[in-house]
């Protein structure tokens, strides 16, 4: 079993509080878990009103497979119109 982990961390633009953050996270984590078959969650950086860190993570039987759903997931994320930059990119394949 292979495991691919993503790890992105988000400068948000236009969040002033928490509830516009999550409001961000909320709908970058809907449309990706409902686009690919991979786990989404805010993973980091909680409480910071101006960053978001964003943990995916997605199964596979081969590391190419894996690696490959890992920038497509990436690339979807990046073409997302929303009010943030990444600015830091981390990806992990885990062999089980």
């Amino acid at each position: 079993m292979i495991v691919g982990t993503l790890r992105l961390t988000l400068t948000l633009f236009e969040s002033a509080t928490l509830k516009d953050k999550r409001a961000v996270v909320r709908r970058l984590r809907d449309r990706v878990s409902n686009r690919f078959n991979a786990s989404v969650a805010e993973v980091d950086s909680l409480d910071l009103v101006g960053t978001a860190t964003i943990g995916v993570a997605c199964l596979s039987n081969a590391e190419r497979h894996a690696h490959a759903q890992l920038m497509k997931i990436l690339r979807f994320i990046e073409a997302l119109p929303h009010d943030a930059e990444i600015s830091d990119v981390e990806t992990e394949i885990i062999h089980l």
